[in-house]
């Protein structure tokens, strides 16, 4: 039985996908749209979003606390640009667009980016 189990596995072991989400959630931040698969999109939603409302607050704990998340020019961006920009949104800082299947194996793709 799946009972509170929440979250795709991708066939990966824990550091694996902590990684994978991780270097997603990098290149997103710094490039602001990437494509990638629609699963993989719907779960690095949650991770990026709540770093960007960690950037929401200046200060020096909160550099910290995103750094030790990320990598130090991701975090920098974070609490220089992306927070600033949603500074008076109260969530839902990307979108998630669906495009075709991917030729070679037929996976559904999606553009993850974040909202002007």
């Amino acid at each position: 039985m799946k009972h509170r189990k929440k979250g795709k596995i991708f066939g990966r072991t824990k550091k694996q996908r902590s990684a994978l989400i991780q270097g997603l959630a990098e290149s997103l931040i710094q490039r602001e749209r990437i494509v990638t698969t629609e699963t993989k999109a719907k779960s690095l939603r949650p991770v990026v979003e709540k770093l960007i409302t960690k950037g929401k607050q200046k200060g020096l704990s909160k550099l910290r606390q995103l750094v030790s998340l990320t990598n130090k020019k991701t975090a920098k961006k974070i609490l220089e640009i992306l927070g600033p920009r949603y500074q008076s949104r109260g969530g839902g800082y990307t979108k998630i667009t669906k495009l075709a299947p991917r030729k070679s194996d037929g996976s559904p793709m999606a553009i993850i980016e974040f909202i002007k």
